[in-house]
């Protein structure tokens, strides 16, 4: 009677154990096969590369108020430095990608196949901490400064330095590619002067930290969209790009039309801002439809990397 009891045990064990393989199996099979559906239909997808900033809020506009065709599956890939977008275009991971002239122009020098969506209305500010004590320009020499190399960032660190008739080994360039980092370094003092768009820009006006150079002034228009040019004419993505540019068109409308206060909530979701920070952005800031860049700005960046 013992034996047959352990026995009877023992075969319900093996019998649970064998349910419990095959389960785990069959749970690995199903979350393979999703996987492979999730990256087939990622790739599908039109995926669009956005930072935290202010130019892209047409994007995010579009994303979630359902601007865009939703038919059209368009994805954003949501980065902190221009850097990774830089990568993932070269590397074809995204389809469309927030930049600058400067980055876009070494990209294609280095053979990147990209092309101009769009200019859009993103500004630069270089900002100095109030902590420095920098109320000048030429106030940099032996200073700090917080860049990004071979982009915007970088040419108007030369502006600044050429305007003050500085030596350019007297300002340290000291490269800082994520623009959160770059903010939080300019809060906590760890900085002493540093280049910033929107928002981020508006959050250190608001901490009483002073403007010393503004790409609007100098008559520069440098932020862009762009997107791939190899494998984009087939009549799937060209349609994923009319749609986008549809959806962004009519994005631009909807905010030049109810201002950039009525998408307050919009911004601090995806640039992680305080809402009072946003008061500092002029209500005047206007939204433009889709237009390929101006080319003398161009020219200026093509001018700027062949110097270097």
């Amino acid at each position: 009677m013992r034996y047959s009891k352990l026995l009877l045990l023992i075969v319900v064990g093996l019998l649970l154990l064998a349910g419990c393989s095959q389960s785990y199996e069959e749970t690995k099979r199903i979350s393979r096969a999703q996987r492979l559906k999730a990256m087939r239909e990622d790739s599908a997808a039109l995926k669009v590369a956005v930072l935290p900033t202010l130019d892209c809020l047409p994007i995010f506009l579009a994303k979630d108020h359902q601007m865009f065709d939703t038919a059209v599956d368009i994805r954003l890939k949501q980065f902190t430095a221009q850097m990774d977008i830089d990568t993932a275009l070269a590397n074809r991971r995204v389809e469309v990608g927030v930049s600058d002239l400067v980055r876009v122009e070494r990209l294609k020098k280095q053979g990147d196949s990209l092309r101009y969506l769009t200019a859009t209305n993103a500004y630069w500010q270089l900002v100095s901490n109030r902590g420095a004590r920098i109320t000048d320009l030429k106030h940099l020499d032996d200073k700090m400064l917080a860049m990004t190399r071979y982009s915007v960032t970088d040419l108007l660190g030369d502006v600044a330095v050429d305007s003050a008739k500085l030596k350019s080994e007297r300002v340290f360039r000291i490269q800082i590619n994520d623009v959160n980092v770059r903010l939080k370094m300019l809060e906590n003092n760890e900085m002493d002067a540093l280049i910033l768009t929107e928002p981020q820009a508006s959050v250190a006006r608001m901490l009483k930290h002073k403007v010393l150079l503004d790409t609007r002034k100098l008559d520069m228009q440098m932020g862009v969209i762009v997107s791939q040019w190899k494998g984009m004419d087939g009549e799937t993505r060209a349609k994923q790009l009319r749609v986008f540019m549809r959806g962004y068109n009519k994005a631009c409308d909807s905010i030049n039309q109810y201002g950039i206060a009525n998408y307050a909530p919009l911004i601090v979701k995806y640039c992680r801002v305080k809402p009072e920070a946003l008061q500092q952005i002029s209500k005047d800031l206007k939204f433009h439809h889709i237009a390929l860049p101006r080319e003398e700005d161009v020219n200026r960046a093509k001018a700027w990397l062949s110097k270097k």
